[in-house]
């Protein structure tokens, strides 16, 4: 069972943006907002309406598909984003939104770090047989791993939309306590410790000394957003690109995913201040920007098995080509009881 509200998304006359219900609030809803306006009450469609909502609210896992198929909810800027979490999985909600100013649309994942059904998955490439690192696209990284979830994170030296290519992983990679690529002291990571406190955080990649206490590890660029504060570095680049980044609420508990797409009609990408801003609105405290560009892909597993990316990744020029990458972070759902 969900315990999470019905969350509605819906525009008021007045204009404002989505809001949550419970059971008892939507019905209300329904018949103050919807029907009264009409002059009617229709009990057909409040029959029908109650049937969708006790669907939606007693199942474990909702449906993929009609998570991610609605259309994006209409901001001004990334800085009056309000993010409404559609349910995806247990423990983890799903927002597709865009911003006017400037003109981009993006896909986001909030994963609860607390459930201990969460698992977050680490790799650095598919693995050949003498252990050497194979780039590899987010949809099979996705898919081979039997995730819910998947986004690219490390950077790395070799661009192909091929798969198998050899890759050096450009920061480091640590995969259920092993170290798969060493730190690069240039940039920063995301890390997962063992004893959960804290559960994850966003340090310098030249302070990772010791590693018996991490779990997963993935690096990426320069952090972007400290103690809920724009960084030095952030007012440095404004390269627009698309962007890939993630961030941890205040208190630890939650890991966000974000893509943001760019170089197409409808997506112009996004600074590192943009990226940052952004995060900070889904509910981010702290943030790192992960490699971007044409890497930059968030797959999602759908009912029928398949996974697919949410976003448009583009490589070479061509839309909807994904690029073979390295170092991923992925999630998965445990069914062991």
């Amino acid at each position: 069972m969900i315990n999470d509200p019905f969350i509605l998304i819906a525009r008021q006359r007045t204009g404002q943006r989505s809001f949550s219900l419970s059971r008892s609030q939507y019905m209300s809803f329904l018949k103050h907002t919807f029907f009264i306006s009409t002059g009617y009450i229709s009990s057909k469609l409040l029959i029908l309406s109650f049937l969708i909502l006790l669907i939606l609210t007693s199942c474990n896992t909702l449906s993929p598909a009609s998570s991610v198929s609605g259309k994006a909810i209409v901001f001004a800027s990334v800085e009056a984003v309000e993010p409404v979490w559609l349910p995806y999985a247990q423990g983890i909600g799903f927002f597709h939104g865009k911003a006017a100013s400037p003109g981009i649309e993006f896909y986001a994942l909030k994963i609860d770090l607390a459930s201990p059904d969460t698992r977050v998955i680490v790799k650095s490439g598919k693995m050949s047989d003498n252990g050497i690192a194979l780039s590899a696209k987010v949809t099979s990284f996705t898919r081979d791993n039997n995730l819910l979830a998947g986004i690219n994170a490390v950077p790395f030296d070799i661009v192909s939309s091929k798969e198998g290519k050899p890759i050096q992983n450009m920061g480091i990679v640590i995969s259920d306590g092993e170290i798969l690529a060493p730190v690069n002291p240039r940039y920063d990571a995301l890390v997962f410790y063992k004893n959960n406190n804290p559960r994850a955080a966003i340090v310098s990649q030249a302070d990772i000394h010791v590693t018996e206490n991490i779990e997963n590890a993935a690096g990426g660029f320069y952090q972007i957003l400290a103690d809920a504060q724009l960084t030095q570095r952030t007012l440095i680049s404004e390269a627009r690109h698309p962007r890939s980044g993630a961030g941890i609420s205040p208190n630890g508990e939650y890991l966000y995913l974000l893509v943001i797409d760019g170089r197409r009609r409808g997506s112009i990408g996004a600074t590192e201040m943009e990226t940052a801003l952004l995060l900070r609105s889904l509910g981010c405290r702290d943030a790192v920007n992960f490699d971007g560009g044409g890497s930059s892909a968030l797959a999602l597993r759908r009912p029928d098995g398949s996974v697919k990316t949410v976003n448009i990744p583009i490589h070479g020029g061509i839309a909807g080509r994904e690029r073979a990458v390295a170092g991923c972070l992925g999630i998965s759902i445990s069914t062991e009881k």
